[in-house]
């Protein structure tokens, strides 16, 4: 191509890219013109219409890589121009202004992200390898001072009813330093996160009018959408020292970059320093025995990962966007359900007339082959299963069906019929105790049965009065009712109740608890269900003795108080204990014969081992009530 041609393509380029600019601004000018100003026939612009291309007189009818080549360019400038419009907010995609709250996290980044920091180092020291230990509720109380501070930050106080939240989680907190046994303290830390949650939402929506379904949906949605503001504390962070550069500022953040870098750089150092002298390393042995590279994973790990949930839950909740108004889904037709209802009320009132007139009246006569033991085992987790059933049933009625006089009438009978299923199953389960006596599974069945109880009360009187407020009565009695069980330590109790009902000499051959235990007969009717079935007005119906002792080895350290005193009875050496594995020492040393690890010469060791292990790191920060009481029951058994 020579000068000539260059020149003429160039000046064609150039030629066709100018148009396109000054298209492109008059297309952009015209678009903010009212609609009414534009030439006849001239609509809205149009973004992603071809700009004309504007001939010259140097256009060459050959030059057609000069014309592809400038349309390229044209069409770059109309998309920028496209995008940029997108971005600052006009028609096509809204922008979402920011919260409130969200601006004020933002300003209030560094006292809010130290205290984040400061909050997950608590929890580290707090938890780390100290499930049930006395920090537990200060951790607890942790948590609160942390978020309370946050809404301070944030222009949030805190409403009407929120010290209940508080308590209840501090008492469940409480609880779990006091007991050993596992399934409580899982429960605890799962309703202690529950209620910090319901706490959380509590303050920043209206809760007033959520239900159950609504309560639950919420927490999942702040739960999993807070995963998507992990990376806030970086955005804030960098926004935080744009509004406010100084110098200052930036030190403290070059001092904790050199923490962060620094420590691991000294504890590796150290370790090289203690494997290059040997009067170094018996200076720092006992330190360094305390540090394992797992350990510090671990704890770094723990506070990484507290750090950016709490800052992400925060944010996400200054947010607001989980909807908070519930819409009223009360449209299904009341004839199907109370066509539904109607016919299984008819069958609960047949069976409750049954119940009633059998187990409370003392007129049930049992088929032939069946023992009350056998009977009551077979219907009080059906009964559960039923009554579990018509809570559902009932709940479901109120919310999606449109209000309907018989049909409130209809849930009224069924609510009341289960009352008498409720009560039928703790009869089954009472009577079936008196002959097997008890476990952690029948007490749970009984309270879940107490509580089962209280909830339908609370349904009937909203079905009685609509404006109840149905959820914060069943949150407050599940709150009560469990923290009943929790501190009542059921493993105590089992072992009391069953050891009660056995007896041993010193030589620590079972003997006989009673003398005589009188035969259950199918047809004494209800002296025998609910009488004293037994010589001596005892509660129990049993033939025999308590003998289950596989079951007590098992029990947590909240069963110490009896067990211990019985192990002494039944003449179990407590050198044992001392040893590096009890069940170890015993076998070592022949305390038991062969097959009678699960009889009353065995158990107690394997007990002692279980002991041992919780027991092992037992100290100042990880000191548990149950743990101290049985230790030094323990101790008291080894001075006699």
């Amino acid at each position: 191509m020579d000068k000539k041609e260059n020149s003429t393509w160039m000046d064609a380029v150039n030629g066709i890219a100018g148009a396109g600019e000054s298209d492109s601004e008059e297309g952009m000018k015209n678009s903010r013109m009212p609609e009414a100003e534009l030439p006849p026939g001239q609509g809205k612009t149009d973004m992603n219409a071809q700009v004309p291309v504007r001939k010259t007189e140097r256009y060459q009818t050959g030059d057609a890589a000069a014309v592809t080549a400038a349309q390229a360019v044209q069409a770059t400038a109309a998309s920028g121009i496209s995008s940029q419009s997108r971005a600052a907010g006009m028609p096509g995609q809204p922008v979402i202004p920011e919260t409130e709250e969200t601006k004020r996290l933002k300003e209030s980044f560094w006292p809010v992200a130290p205290w984040a920091l400061v909050y997950s180092v608590f929890y580290a020291f707090c938890m780390y390898r100290n499930g049930a230990g006395i920090t537990f509720p200060f951790f607890v109380a942790g948590s609160l001072l942390f978020f309370c501070s946050s809404f301070t930050k944030l222009g949030i106080t805190l409403k009407k009813g929120s010290c209940f939240y508080m308590i209840a989680m501090l008492l469940l907190g409480i609880s779990t330093f006091c007991t050993d046994d596992g399934i409580l303290i899982f429960f605890n830390k799962l309703g202690a996160f529950l209620l910090l949650m319901s706490f959380l939402l509590t303050q920043f929506y209206d809760t007033s009018k959520w239900k159950l379904g609504k309560y639950l949906g919420s927490i999942c949605v702040l739960f999993f959408a807070s995963f998507g503001e992990l990376g806030r504390p970086f955005s804030d962070g960098s926004s935080y020292n744009k509004i406010r550069d100084k110098k200052t500022d930036k030190r403290v953040w070059y001092f904790a970059i050199g923490l962060v870098i620094g420590i691991p750089l000294l504890l590796l150092v150290l370790l090289l320093l203690a494997s290059a002298d040997a009067v170094f390393r018996q200076m720092t042995d006992k330190l360094l025995r305390n540090i394992y590279l797992s350990g510090i994973i671990n704890i770094l790990f723990r506070i990484t990962v507290l750090f950016f949930a709490a800052y992400a839950l925060t944010a996400y909740l200054c947010k607001r966007k989980i909807r908070e108004d519930v819409p009223d889904t009360r449209r299904g037709e009341p004839v199907l359900a109370i066509t539904v209802t109607g016919l299984l009320t008819l069958l609960y009132l047949l069976f409750s007339g049954i119940q009633i007139a059998g187990l409370f009246l003392g007129q049930l006569r049992l088929p032939e082959g069946y023992t009350y033991a056998m009977y009551a085992r077979e219907g009080f987790f059906q009964l559960l299963t039923v009554s579990l059933l018509n809570l559902v049933i009932v709940l479901f009625c109120m919310n999606f069906f449109r209000e309907s006089k018989v049909l409130k009438g209809i849930l009224t009978v069924m609510s009341l019929c289960t009352f008498v299923m409720i009560a039928s199953s703790a009869m089954r389960m009472i009577v079936y105790i008196r002959y097997y006596y008890l476990t952690y599974l029948r007490i749970l069945v009984l309270w879940g049965l107490a509580l089962l109880a209280l909830l339908f009360v609370g349904v009937v009187l909203q079905i009685l009065k609509e404006d109840f407020p149905l959820f914060r009565y069943h949150m407050a009695v599940v709150a009560v009712l469990y923290l009943a069980l929790s501190f009542a330590h059921p493993d105590y109790i089992i072992a009391k109740v069953n050891l009660a009902n056995a007896s041993a000499n010193q030589n620590g051959v079972q003997t006989r608890a009673r003398e005589e235990m009188t035969q259950v007969s199918h047809n004494e009717g209800r002296s025998d269900i609910f009488g004293g079935g037994a010589e001596g007005g005892s509660f129990f119906l049993a033939k025999e003795p308590y003998q289950d002792y596989y079951y007590l080895r098992g029990l947590s350290a909240d069963a110490a108080p009896v067990l211990v005193p019985w192990l002494q009875e039944m003449g179990y050496k407590t050198e044992a204990f001392e040893a590096e594995d009890a069940v170890t020492y015993a076998m070592q040393h022949d305390l038991w014969e062969e097959g009678s690890r699960s009889g009353t010469v065995g158990f107690g060791y394997y007990w002692m081992r279980r002991l041992q292990q919780s027991t092992e790191n037992f100290g100042v920060r990880t000191y548990n009530v149950s743990r101290h009481a049985a230790l030094r029951s323990m101790r008291e058994f080894l001075k006699k």
